[in-house]
């Protein structure tokens, strides 16, 4: 087995067409939650809340949908 073989690879080392299309979310979109209130029914799975504001993105553990923060990072408590 070679070095090159044992690396993993991360979010970031992926090429931009393997990552499922990003969806922004605001500030006004926080507490963000997967899936979404206007996610169609046949869609539906457990909610999950996402910590978008940490890395400016998450990734939702059952149906991979990618969120990216975008605008101003809200101010004090939410």
């Amino acid at each position: 087995m070679t070095a090159a073989s044992d690396e993993v690879l991360s979010d970031e080392s992926l090429p931009d067409e393997s990552l499922p299309e990003a969806i922004p979310v605001e500030a006004g979109d926080l507490p963000l939650a997967c899936p979404r209130p206007d996610d169609p029914l046949w869609s539906r799975h457990p909610r999950v809340f996402l910590d978008v504001l940490t890395n400016g993105h998450a990734t939702c553990p059952y149906c991979s949908a990618h969120y990216v923060f975008t605008g101003e990072r809200p101010k004090g408590h939410h």
